[in-house]
């Protein structure tokens, strides 16, 4: 990617995912994770939680930003049945999260809030996803030798219950990883312009 009118690029997150995808689309960044609460008012609906969020982080962070840096905050969300599968702090939940969505359709919702001296603009991404029917081998095989614990919906798309559960997927498969990099480029060439 050519280079930006920033003289430096910060991530607020602590995510390698994002850090990776960004460095893949020829970025050079600097990583200052935004630690916070993820708490939201709870009238909030879908991409108003993941906006809400997003812009959060980047207000925790703002206080530091130097001329001429842009930063990028993001927040994915899981939203199925009309709510937030919240990220699994243990085995047991995340083994419900994956019952919820075993053949069933779900969205994952992810914004990303870009903030500079001046400028601040929020974007967001929708990608729906279906899950084939998982059998129980399923999920605890991915349960026992995968990472489900502190993801948005209790899984990777990248790793194995990805890999052999995904049937279908409308929108971008980057945003499901953790960040929808086609926007994030168009988004960064606009603010370039």
């Amino acid at each position: 990617m050519q280079s930006t009118p920033f003289r430096k690029l910060i991530l607020g997150s602590a995510s390698p995912r994002r850090k990776a995808l960004l460095e893949a689309m020829g970025l050079s960044l600097e990583v200052r994770p935004a630690l916070m609460e993820e708490t939201y008012p709870k009238d909030l609906v879908g991409h108003q939680i993941t906006d809400y969020l997003s812009e959060q982080k980047a207000k925790l962070l703002q206080p530091g930003l130097e001329a001429g840096s842009l930063l990028i905050t993001a927040d994915t969300i899981v939203w199925h049945e009309n709510e937030v599968l919240e990220k699994p702090a243990q085995i047991h939940e995340a083994r419900r999260t994956l019952s919820r969505l075993s053949g069933k359709w779900h969205k994952v919702i992810t914004s990303v809030c870009f903030t500079g001296m001046g400028i601040q603009r929020t974007v967001h991404s929708i990608t729906e996803v279906k899950f084939a029917a998982l059998s129980h081998e399923m999920i605890e095989t991915y349960l026992s030798d995968g990472q489900p614990l502190d993801k948005a919906g209790a899984y990777g798309i990248q790793e194995w219950i990805g890999l052999v559960g995904v049937e279908d997927i409308k929108g971008s498969y980057t945003n499901v990883v953790g960040l929808p990099t086609q926007l994030v480029y168009t988004t960064l060439q606009e603010l370039m312009g």
